[in-house]
């Protein structure tokens, strides 16, 4: 199974990113990732919310193959401890799901048309998190699943 995070907006912040690396490059030891960024929408100043949020999700749809598996990273998704989440991924693998593609949207969430694409929505917190800071949570969390899945001391009960 592959696994990709899609994103929207570069991440700035050089401490942010050297962290995401440094799981990213852990992660390689169990899966094929791929983190994807979709750059911010230009002059968005001048569109409305909902105008943003379309724009957005035009992008995200094209970044998607047919035989792709959506999850939303959404506010009012489902929630998980670490080991649930890890009970997922193995549900998804022995599924058979070729490629599991996780996206965090814009600031504005989601179009309609991609919560209609989408087969399910997971959050991470009830918190409000800033998007940055979310793509390295998600991808820790992908490595402490795998850690998990694998009965490696990297995660404590």
């Amino acid at each position: 199974m592959n696994i990709k995070l899609i994103a929207i907006g570069k991440t700035d912040q050089k401490n942010l990113q050297a962290l995401m690396d440094e799981y990213q490059k852990r992660l390689s030891f169990y899966i094929k990732f791929e983190l994807e960024i979709i750059p911010d929408i230009k002059n968005a100043k001048n569109l409305s919310e909902q105008q943003q949020k379309e724009k957005e999700g035009e992008l995200i749809l094209q970044k998607l193959s047919p035989t792709d598996f959506l999850i939303l990273l959404d506010e009012n998704g489902k929630s998980f401890s670490s080991v649930e989440f890890s009970e997922e991924l193995q549900k998804k693998m022995n599924a058979g799901v070729k490629t599991l593609v996780y996206v965090i949207g814009g600031p504005y969430g989601f179009s309609e048309a991609v919560y209609q694409k989408a087969q399910q929505k997971i959050s991470l917190s009830k918190m409000t998190f800033s998007h940055q800071m979310v793509r390295l949570f998600f991808i820790e969390q992908l490595y402490r699943g795998f850690t998990i899945l694998r009965n490696e001391p990297y995660h404590h009960q």
